[in-house]
């Protein structure tokens, strides 16, 4: 199909157009055709995908091993399960007719968490499913607000399967006067399918607040048409410009933007439409309908200032609120950056491996509260899903910190917005190469702190982030990125290490010889002891009988389930850092090949330009291998 074929497929979404018989026909057939609009929202959200999290060590560590559900078309939406969980049980329960379909569904959380795009998310998903209307209705009246509960009910629930809760909608003006045109005959009404459309403004609508001294209740009710006037008289139904938000919204959705600037008398028929299912209008007719869904979300400090007024306490109880945080898991925070940048052009430029770990990093400290006799970035760390046992015996798990914490972790801090524009700066800070890495990011970050003049304890502790954890961080990381870039073959190696150590500890704890199988060679105890210690000395470990014990039996428990081969070196953190220290104990031949400085010999100049191919494969470019070598030396001798 070609792109304009396919344009015009798209919006080829006509309305077709049914007898009242005919549509009370697709309802026995099809209970989708009367759905509200909260089971046409569920029907898009689609089942979840339910995910076992005991099957993987990290999920089982954040969801304590539960079953959670994970809904496909909220893929794009990282690390916000709980949030979406509970928009997606708002929706069930106003489906089934519970206390939810009175109120209004109200996101709560900072500037730049997620909001709108949930709002612009939800507002597409209604679109997926047409509804059904009477036709030239102003505000999409529904085909079975024309038949009474009390007297039409049982035969629609006998005859068509359509259930009690579906009728008792009230009449618009606009039909009560057709009503009264055709003499009660209600066959003459026609029935329309009609697509909601957020460009259209069918069965969607979007109000914002607007001034204070102007504003009135109109942009949600609508207003008399002055131009029809000379025909009609004021109060005529067919005088009206159904123009506001509730009418346009009618069986479907409406989004209020900032709800919480607006003036309390702006809000007054939100509480009418949402309860009685219906609101009255500027003139002196009937009530209007409204079977809708009203979306609203506003910042943290209009909320509160809101909540606090005595005078909104018939709102406050009909609001169902639903907290967006920040994002609070690293490795969920950099796939919004990456997100990000997909839609812009830097996604063809170079990104350091690092950077945006670096970022996310930065940006999740500054949201997360201060642990108590525990280090801030392990918390961090935790609720990433790591596992903290054998490197920080303080680090608690992720329930002791989140109880600790308490419900409003995470409604501070930087904003992802903030930390898209930290990003862009730092593609662009080098004049010749449109490129990111960490040593750009840091300086940016510490920059733009100092000119945000935040309040001097959160400057001092944001800047404290940068120098005491992630700085020296990535001092370790680009240290190893280094050596492993100057061994041609370092996993190689560094498997050798392995398992020629948990060999001799092995034989060493049964106190048995050891014959080399390639060599003959013949290890006694004390031989292979000495052998031992060469590996765990230049890690210095305190008790190496314990150590040797617990590597031997983590790696016969890992063989048990990898076919009876040794695991990869990396696979314990304890013993792969013991082999990092060992492979690396003697820096003197790193430091010549991996410094830019002129070469002595051609040997040497070949080590240092196949370390920078290395580095390049890595996903570096020749000038940021440059500037982070002389970076990490600096950083070397300053330390």
């Amino acid at each position: 199909m070609s792109l304009f074929n396919q344009y015009i497929e798209r919006y080829r979404r006509e309305e077709e157009e049914f007898t009242l018989e005919e549509f009370l026909d697709i309802c026995k057939q099809d209970r989708m055709a009367y759905a509200s609009s909260a089971e046409r929202m569920l029907a898009a959200i689609g089942e979840p995908e339910l995910v076992d999290t005991r099957k993987d060590p990290r999920l089982s560590r954040l969801f304590s091993n539960k079953v959670i559900k994970v809904y496909p078309a909220f893929k794009d939406f990282y690390g916000m399960e709980d949030t979406i969980e509970q928009i997606v049980s708002y929706f069930r329960h106003a489906a089934q007719g519970l206390e939810e379909k009175k109120q209004i569904l109200y996101l709560l959380g900072p500037v730049g968490g997620g909001k709108s795009s949930l709002a612009e998310k939800l507002k597409h998903l209604m679109e997926k499913a047409p509804f059904y209307a009477i036709k030239g209705s102003p505000v999409n009246d529904s085909p079975l607000s024309l038949f009474s509960a009390d007297e039409d009910g049982d035969i629609l629930l006998q005859e068509y399967g359509i259930a009690l809760r579906y009728l008792g909608k009230v009449l618009s003006p606009w039909a009560v006067k057709r009503l009264h045109e055709y003499n009660g005959d209600i066959t003459k009404f026609r029935v329309v399918k009609r697509w909601p459309s957020v460009l259209g403004q069918v069965g969607i609508s979007k109000t914002e607040p607007g001034d204070e001294n102007n504003q009135d209740i109109s942009s949600l009710v609508g207003k008399v048409d002055i131009r029809k006037l000379e025909k009609y008289s004021q109060d005529d139904p067919d005088a009206y410009s159904y123009s506001g938000g509730l009418s346009l919204s009618n069986q479907g959705l409406m989004e209020f933007v900032e709800m919480f600037k607006a003036p309390i008398k702006v809000l007054h028929p939100l509480l009418t439409a949402t309860q009685e299912g219906n609101y009255k209008g500027t003139e002196g007719f009937g009530a209007i309908p409204f079977d809708g869904v009203v979306l609203a979300h506003s910042n943290e400090s209009e909320w509160t200032t809101f909540r606090n007024n005595k005078n909104n306490e018939a709102f406050l109880d009909r609001i169902y609120i639903v907290k967006v945080p920040y994002c609070l898991r690293v490795s969920e925070e950099v796939k919004i950056y990456e997100k990000l940048l997909q839609h812009s052009s830097l996604s063809e430029s170079p990104c350091a491996p690092g950077t945006l770990e670096m970022l996310a990093q930065f940006s999740v400290l500054t949201r997360l509260k201060e642990p108590e006799n525990s280090s801030i970035y392990s918390k961090m760390r935790v609720y990433d899903g790591e596992n903290l046992k054998d490197t920080d015996p303080k680090a608690k798990s992720y329930q002791e910190y989140r109880d600790f914490a308490g419900v409003d972790e995470g409604m501070t801090g930087i904003s992802t917005r903030f930390a898209f524009k930290i990003l862009s700066r730092v593609f662009n800070f080098d004049h010749s190469e449109i490129a990111a890495n960490p040593v750009h990011l840091l300086y940016v970050l510490e920059q733009q702190i100092e000119q945000e003049q935040l309040p001097p304890e959160v400057e001092q502790r944001y800047i404290a982030y940068l120098k005491e954890y992630l700085s020296p961080h990535y001092a370790e990381y680009i240290e190893k990125e280094l050596q492993t870039a100057y061994l041609e073959s370092y996993s190689e190696y560094g498997q050798n290490i392995f398992d020629r150590y948990v060999t001799y500890a092995d034989m060493w704890i049964q106190d048995q010889e050891f014959r080399d199988p390639d060599t003959g060679e013949i290890l006694d105890r004390a031989q292979l002891n000495t052998e031992l210690e060469k590996i765990e000395k230049p890690a210095g470990i305190a008790n190496p009988k314990d150590f040797r014990h617990e590597v031997v039996n983590f790696v016969l428990r890992a063989r048990a389930q990898n076919h009876g081969k040794n695991p990869a070196w990396t696979s314990y953190e304890k013993l792969r850092a013991v082999i990092e220290k060992r492979m690396f104990s003697s820096t003197e031949d790193l430091l010549p090949v991996i410094s830019f400085n002129a070469k002595a010999s051609s040997e040497e100049q070949k080590k240092h330009q196949d370390f920078v191919q290395r580095m390049v494969d890595k996903g570096y470019t020749d000038k940021q291998v440059r500037l982070l070598a002389e970076w990490y030396l600096r950083a070397r001798k300053a330390s």
